[in-house]
């Protein structure tokens, strides 16, 4: 496969701690329901002196409870274990933010493969992925950089242009609530959480369930993309022009640098 870089069986519906306790190496937890994928993927970490793996999962739930309990660098997490779980890779990436995903799949989906590498998985990989590609894989996404094959790549900029193309053209925008296109004017002009809910009069959580409907609406992945890409399309000239036309101007560009953080 060409890529452009960027056990035991586990006791029924619990994480299986593992014996090495040492803090060398990558820590990596398997979430896979099946056990003969588990053990398979154990013996061949167990032979890179770098890899170390720390639990073995066979549920969703319990790989969040081993999220928690153990310093996880990567998972390798079975494709049909968040099949038909919308929200469960922005959750496991709520969770443990430092943790890398790779999800293993049974057949590789346009649709699915985009939505995944949209919503943060590191790496997206067949389950007959040989052990020494697979071995590759951990250490590159470990290290930061993104796992993809050329024909994951081709569809993820295909999926870019075409919702470029659909976000251009004003019969089929999306409809922002005059509340989310406030927050948004605030975004542009450098505005933290704290900032915008003390100005619009709410808290800081409720301006974070804004901006994650805000983010799924507009295709986009943090603040700075979203104000980039407002500046771009001039989303927030109608809505100044409504609220104050005097304010257009100042708006055009971002008044203080854009911070990525929410």
């Amino acid at each position: 496969m060409n890529v452009v870089h960027f056990d035991t069986t586990a006791r029924s519906n619990e994480e299986l701690p593992e014996e090495n306790t040492s803090p060398a190496g990558i820590r990596v937890i398997l979430a896979d329901s099946q056990a003969i994928y588990r053990v398979g993927m154990k013996k061949v970490f167990a032979l890179e002196d770098d890899i170390r793996v720390v639990a073995q999962v066979e549920t969703l739930q319990n790989l969040y409870a081993a999220l928690q309990r153990y310093p996880t660098d990567v998972v390798v997490l079975e494709g049909q274990l968040i099949s038909g779980t919308i929200d469960a890779i922005p959750e496991l990436v709520r969770q443990a933010p430092d943790a890398k995903l790779i999800v293993q799949v049974s057949e590789t989906d346009e649709s699915n493969t985009v939505e995944l590498y949209r919503r943060g998985v590191r790496g997206v990989v067949p389950r007959s992925i040989s052990p020494d590609l697979l071995v590759k894989c951990v250490r590159k996404i470990a290290e930061g950089e993104t796992w993809i094959d050329n024909q994951s790549i081709s569809w993820v900029i295909e999926a870019y242009r075409s919702q470029a193309t659909s976000l251009t053209d004003p019969k089929v925008q999306p409809k922002l609530s005059k509340k989310e296109l406030a927050i948004i004017s605030c975004i542009t002009r450098g505005m933290r959480n704290k900032e915008i809910a003390y100005q619009i009069g709410t808290t800081e959580q409720v301006i974070k369930n804004y901006l994650r409907k805000v983010y799924d609406k507009l295709g986009v992945s943090d603040r700075l993309e979203l104000a980039l890409y407002c500046l771009h399309h001039e989303l927030l000239k109608k809505y100044l022009v409504d609220t104050d036309p005097a304010a257009t101007a100042a708006h055009t560009e971002p008044s203080q640098p854009l911070r990525a953080k929410m």
